[in-house]
């Protein structure tokens, strides 16, 4: 199945999606796919609001106004080389605190929930980037994050139960 009709059905079903992605196999490529897709995604989400701070808006007082290049480069960075790091390291934590609660999955299952959590719930980022882009810091922006908050929590609450229910 595409992944584009699995990111739909997860959030409707996000365990059978898990289940028919660990039926699949053992796949580290898919998994860093996954991650490095979602990694990408969320930098784009982040032009809207990085264009909006090279024009000016949204600075503190007095601040200078930053070089696009300067906060695209940045957030390259931050989202393709660091975040994945960071990732993998919250991915092996999670299955060690799975663990001690009883836990029977390995640290694939662990990545793979989180890695596809990212990628599952880019659209809400996508759309969080537009807001602040577009209107700016305020409600608006508060609401569509915070539904990507609650959508990323229990995708991946959901996508890790199932991870860890099976060897």
């Amino acid at each position: 199945m595409p992944v584009t009709s699995d990111i739909v059905r997860t959030w409707r079903a996000p365990r059978a999606v898990m289940r028919d992605i660990l039926d699949q196999g053992r796949r580290e490529d898919r998994a860093i796919a996954y991650l490095l897709i979602a990694c990408f995604l969320i930098f784009i989400a982040q032009w809207p609001r990085l264009s909006r701070m090279a024009a000016g808006f949204d600075l503190a007082p007095g601040a200078e106004v930053p070089a696009m290049d300067r906060l695209l480069a940045y957030e390259f960075l931050a989202w393709l080389m660091v975040w994945p790091l960071f990732l993998y390291f919250i991915a092996g934590l999670t299955h060690l605190v799975a663990r001690l609660f009883g836990g029977k999955g390995t640290m694939y299952g662990a990545r793979i929930a989180l890695f596809w959590t990212m990628l599952a719930t880019t659209p809400a980022v996508l759309l969080h980037g537009m807001t602040r882009g577009f209107i700016g810091p305020g409600i608006e922006a508060n609401i569509v994050g915070a539904i990507w908050v609650v959508a990323f929590v229990v995708i991946w609450v959901q996508s890790m139960r199932e991870a860890e229910s099976k060897p």
